[in-house]
């Protein structure tokens, strides 16, 4: 059959495709209200889109359906996995509530001993510290990446850790023994 004035057939439905409610991806054509994720159905714009071959997804459905597979590959929700790696010799423990079992375990503070989520995760001295919790043991000034100092799995600020921790004797600050006065 003819292409009467239509314009290129949609990826998805396969109607003709009028420039004006045409969008383009991997050189195929596709209608607006077509252009959504073939697995998940959620609508898709240029910084979404994923292809592969002659199908478009979201980039999670594709990363889940195409990308790489196993422990540590991933990112968020929509990635995890029930794989336990027992295959590879792999052993975890397993103590599940409701909540871990639907959202996983969670790494905890070094200060107040709770769950560390991402959103308000802070690393320091190789830890996961709640932003809150990310202060100088001694003086309690909120720290940052610049003026951090860990010592004992503790963390202190530079002039709290100099002081304590740092080295003394004449010349660093303070006296080891005390000088006469000359009259």
């Amino acid at each position: 059959m003819p292409n009467w004035g239509g314009g290129a057939k949609c990826g998805a439905c396969g109607k003709a495709v009028y420039h004006a409610e045409e969008i383009q991806c991997n050189g195929r054509s596709f209608h607006k209200t077509c252009f959504h994720c073939m697995a998940c159905k959620k609508a898709l714009d240029s910084t979404t889109v994923a292809a592969h071959e002659s199908e478009i997804y979201c980039k999670v459905c594709y990363g889940r359906r195409y990308g790489p597979k196993g422990i540590g590959y991933g990112q968020g929700a929509g990635c995890l996995s029930t794989d336990t790696g027992e295959h590879l010799g792999l052993q975890f423990q397993h103590n599940p509530s409701k909540f871990t079992s639907k959202f996983g375990e969670s790494e905890k503070c070094p200060r107040c001993r709770k769950s560390v989520y991402a959103a308000e995760k802070v690393m320091g001295g190789g830890k996961p510290w709640h932003k809150t919790c990310f202060r100088c043991a001694i003086c309690g000034k909120s720290l940052e990446s610049t003026n951090v100092t860990d010592k004992d799995g503790e963390l202190y600020c530079k002039v709290c850790y100099a002081k304590n921790f740092g080295p003394t004797g004449i010349g660093f600050g303070g006296l080891t023994h005390q000088v006469e006065k000359k009259e």
